[in-house]
């Protein structure tokens, strides 16, 4: 017969411990807070004029070394003529470019008389895991120092820059990222820049980019040493195309595709070598070519000035060629 009298039960219940979905909950606000005060102060407005005077576009920065380098959206300081920084106290900084790089998205800048910034930390974004807390830190729409939470959605992911060219290993998240947070930072729960925001999805939700901060650091190093990124080039403009199965059998190759050859520059590296427009490139310096992504991939700095075997199919037929690519030019320079 159950005992109805006992109060101990009732007891039991009222001195039972708070749930663990609070505790969860305040930790992950912890977390938040935690990042949003350490890494929020070096995060500054970034506005821009145009050669007229009149205002240009609105993003975001992040200050990455007390003496005022600043990291943000190449097509944040696109074609403008004075770039400006607000920071989180109030403070106007005018700032210079450094260099660009339209390439990946990102631009270095350097604040003009301010020293003893807030500042923040690089992380290794390899070391990043799908699921993993971020935070977003910027100014959307114009509203300032606006924080926003979610999780790393995917690694590795390519994205089309603004000159058409692929950036690799971008990060995607959900957290919710708008206009004006361009060139702001993406942080880890460990209080570390992993990212630098870069594009959304127009018409979808919780869909967002960030350049990865390993990206960012090779360019900044670049930028910092030559005042732009180096890379190779052979003068030539193409698109991917596919390789005929019967060709690749013939040729003995396992390319579906590859980047076929539409205009060759008169004098250029490609044309010295003997390429023909109309060749189909399958292999660069040992690299398997599966379209021109692939070709613009390989030529990096390393190969610039070095005497390359590249293998390529004419009318059907694999023949082999040495190119010498050269140091690509820049409007940046």
């Amino acid at each position: 017969m159950l005992d109805f009298t006992s109060s101990s039960g009732v007891e039991e219940l009222r001195a039972a411990p708070p749930a663990p979905d609070a505790d969860i909950l305040d930790a992950y606000s912890n977390a938040v807070i935690s990042v949003a005060d350490a890494v929020g102060p070096a995060v500054v407005r970034v506005e821009t004029r145009g050669a007229n005077g009149r205002p240009g576009g609105v993003g975001s920065g992040v200050v990455i070394a007390p003496d005022g380098l600043v990291l943000t959206n190449s097509h944040v300081v696109d074609g403008a003529k004075e770039v400006r920084l607000l920071d989180g106290e109030g403070r106007v900084m005018e700032a210079r470019r450094l260099g660009e790089d339209p390439d990946t998205d990102l631009a270095l800048l350097r604040a003009g008389s301010a020293r003893d910034l807030a500042h923040a930390a690089l992380g290794d974004s390899k070391t990043m895991r799908r699921g993993q807390l971020v935070v977003a830190i910027g100014n959307p729409l114009g509203f300032e120092s606006t924080v926003t939470a979610g999780v790393i959605s995917a690694l590795g992911r390519s994205l089309r820059s603004k000159n058409g060219r692929l950036i690799e290993d971008v990060i995607q998240t959900d957290a919710a990222l708008n206009p004006g947070n361009s060139g702001g930072p993406l942080v880890s729960s460990a209080g570390e820049v992993i990212g630098i925001n870069t594009a959304i999805i127009s018409g979808a939700q919780g869909i967002c980019f960030a350049v990865a901060s390993n990206t960012a650091q090779f360019v900044l190093s670049e930028i910092i040493r030559h005042g732009y990124v180096r890379r190779a080039y052979i003068g030539v403009s193409g698109q991917t195309a596919v390789v005929p199965r019967r060709h690749a059998v013939i040729a003995g190759i396992d390319n579906k595709m590859g980047a076929l050859l539409a205009q060759i520059e008169p004098d250029g590296p490609a044309s010295r070598a003997g390429l023909l427009p109309g060749d189909v490139v399958v292999k660069l310096d040992g690299v398997a070519v599966h379209g021109v992504d692939d070709l613009i991939r390989v030529l990096d700095r390393d190969r610039i000035g070095r005497a390359l075997k590249m293998d390529v199919l004419r009318l059907g037929r694999l023949r082999e060629f040495d190119i010498h690519p050269v140091e690509r030019k820049t409007a940046a320079r």
